[in-house]
């Protein structure tokens, strides 16, 4: 698979990844917004932030790759921003930080998602090279 593949879920519907994590950044830095500008609320968004759009840019690097090394990286690197993510968004329902804390289910839930895309994607990657 190539990161830029269109991907289809269980239920037939179809989902083009650029798409998808275009979206998930967008929902991110909509949750950021609501954070207050608190010290731990400001510390909490930026890192946040920061995590929560790089797997977009990733995923373009990894598109752009130049080996099945340089891809299985760019998607590792997407995936390690996704759990860091996962991280933060849950301090922030904890704490909470934006209220009503259901407010991060939504990013969480997508997050899981996205992981488990990456997860199986790069095993996918791993595979075809051995295969090779």
């Amino acid at each position: 698979m190539n990161a830029g593949d269109v991907q289809r879920s269980t239920n037939g519907t179809t989902y083009d990844l650029e798409e998808w994590l275009l979206a998930y950044a967008v929902m991110v830095i909509r949750l950021v917004e609501r954070i207050p500008r608190t010290l731990a609320g400001t510390h909490a968004a930026g890192q946040l932030l920061r995590s929560g759009t790089s797997p977009l840019s990733n995923h373009g690097e990894a598109q752009a790759a130049e080996s099945v090394d340089d891809f299985i990286h760019k998607l590792s690197i997407s995936l390690k921003e996704l759990k860091e993510s996962r991280r933060w968004l849950r301090l922030i329902q904890r704490v909470p930080l934006v209220k009503p804390e259901s407010q991060v289910v939504p990013v969480l839930t997508e997050t899981e998602e996205l992981i488990r895309i990456f997860a199986k994607s790069i095993q996918t990657a791993k595979k075809r090279k051995l295969a090779r």
